[in-house]
């Protein structure tokens, strides 16, 4: 039988796209309204095929924007050239398939699950076989669901690491394996965006302030709190993407992120954010029982935020400020210390300043490459004016709250040599102004506080700062 009277047949979930359409549409739909979660399980009830329907028929994939397989695209193109006709086969649910297919143009059919048959294993099998015969089609998979499908094939064309190409061979003749290497390992660590951890440093600005410097216990206490912290965050990070995949491939940069680009599994990601929140709460259950209630506090907050709190204009950069904030706080109750209100204050005024040049630059990039707003944001290139007066202001005002602190009698108590502080003073005044000069110049990275830590001159002056409150304390 010559090779272009053989139908190829394609899978599309971890096949010719690098992500799975049921797990997309799943957090799509949460992203919506987390309370779907609850009809989900219900859903299930009826069949796995039920919940593709009923997910399906309430959101919508952009799927032009979805992570394919260049190599296979390649080599169906060679295919259709030749003139053989492609079918995509798939277990995802038949609309996105057919929108699949419509926007390649190549595939001459399309089968799919609808609401009352699972396309996958056995099944998928069983409808190629009825419609092509037994051996009379070739099939293109990654998975070990897919097994069955090659059983039944001709030929097995296999996406994916050696060991399902050795899984295939051992039912049917591989003509082709397109290897799909990648380190897991590395791909997890760029998701858990370990440099951000920089942030939970502010955990120990309590202890600084406190004059505790060589309280061991305090020490492993707050040592902890930052680890927790940092599990807790990145477990956090890893939902943000997964909730933001399409917006996030929409964007310059930040398509190449391992979940917006495919190239780390959702259901994979979904089992590392569980095992980072299990180690996060782990490690608080050492602590006070009032770190347990803020880190808890600041799980919340941070979910609010991600579902519909950024969405909302000045609201969400509210919220930031009070993460920040939130990390200090915590820092105070792992190491059982108080927290003034002048610190609290400083502290709540100095964050939103940076939670506007966040905002601020990610606007300025946008208006850079001519768009007028921010996808997933409350706001448009036109806002660009008024954030820069309040993030530059609420600065300022920080920087205030800091000098009447100095004149405070608490500086006297706390310090041997309060005069020192008003090098901190200077020092601040300038960083801030430097920030929104960088910011304003489109220098800044999408995050102050990592830019900060990673400029030079803005590392210097963070060091001189500590040092100022150090001599200030002997």
């Amino acid at each position: 039988m010559a090779e272009a009277s053989i139908p190829l047949c394609v899978d599309l979930d971890g096949t010719l796209t690098h992500t799975d359409l049921l797990v997309e549409s799943f957090l799509l739909l949460l992203k919506r309204n987390p309370l779907y979660i609850f009809l989900c399980f219900a859903w299930l009830l009826h069949g796995k095929a039920n919940l593709k329907a009923q997910i399906a028929s309430r959101v919508a994939i952009d799927v032009s924007l979805l992570p394919y397989n260049a190599k296979l695209l390649e080599f169906l193109y060679s295919q259709k050239s030749s003139g053989r006709d492609l079918y995509l086969c798939t277990s995802s649910h038949k609309q996105f398939a057919e929108q699949v297919a419509t926007h390649f143009g190549f595939f001459k059919g399309v089968m799919a699950s609808d609401g009352e048959h699972n396309l996958t294993g056995a099944n998928k099998a069983g409808a190629l076989s009825a419609e092509f015969g037994t051996h009379g089609f070739d099939y293109c998979g990654n998975a070990r669901a897919d097994v069955p499908v090659w059983k039944k094939c001709r030929y097995a064309i296999v996406v994916g690491s050696q060991h399902i190409a050795a899984a295939a061979e051992k039912v049917s003749s591989t003509i082709l394996h397109i290897d799909d290497k990648r380190s897991l390992v590395g791909l997890v660590v760029r998701e858990m965006r370990v440099y951000q951890w920089i942030k939970n440093l502010l955990i120990f600005v309590p202890f600084l302030a406190s004059h505790r410097f060589f309280d061991i216990h305090t020490i492993v206490s707050e040592t902890i709190a930052f680890v927790s912290f940092s599990m807790c965050a990145s477990s956090i990070y890893l939902m943000n993407d997964m909730l933001d995949l399409e917006a996030d491939r929409r964007h310059t940069r930040k398509r190449n992120r391992p979940f917006a680009s495919g190239q780390l599994p959702l259901v994979f990601g979904v089992f590392v954010m569980t095992v980072l929140i299990a180690i996060a709460v782990c490690l608080a259950a050492l602590l006070s029982p009032l770190f347990q209630l803020v880190l808890a506090g600041y799980f919340a907050i941070t979910l609010a935020y991600s579902f519909c709190l950024k969405r909302m204009m000045l609201v969400d950069v509210f919220t930031l400020a009070a993460l920040y904030t939130t990390r200090i706080v915590a820092g105070g109750a792992a190491g059982n210390i108080p927290l003034s209100n002048w610190l609290i204050m400083f502290s709540v005024l100095i964050f939103l300043s940076l939670a506007m040049i966040k905002r601020y630059t990610e606007l300025d990039a946008l208006l850079r490459e001519g768009k007028g707003s921010a996808a997933g944001r409350g706001y448009i290139t036109q806002d660009l004016g008024i954030l820069r007066s309040f993030g530059t202001a609420s600065g300022y005002v920080a920087v205030l709250v800091l000098a009447l602190y100095m004149d405070s009698s608490d500086v006297k108590v706390l310090y041997r040599h309060p005069q020192a502080l008003w090098l901190l003073f200077g020092l601040l005044l300038f960083w801030i102004s430097r920030m929104w000069m960088m910011a304003f110049r489109g220098q800044m990275l999408d995050d102050p506080i990592v830019f900060a830590i990673r400029n030079r001159v803005s590392v210097l002056i963070i060091s001189l700062c500590v040092a100022t409150v150090v001599i200030a304390s002997r």
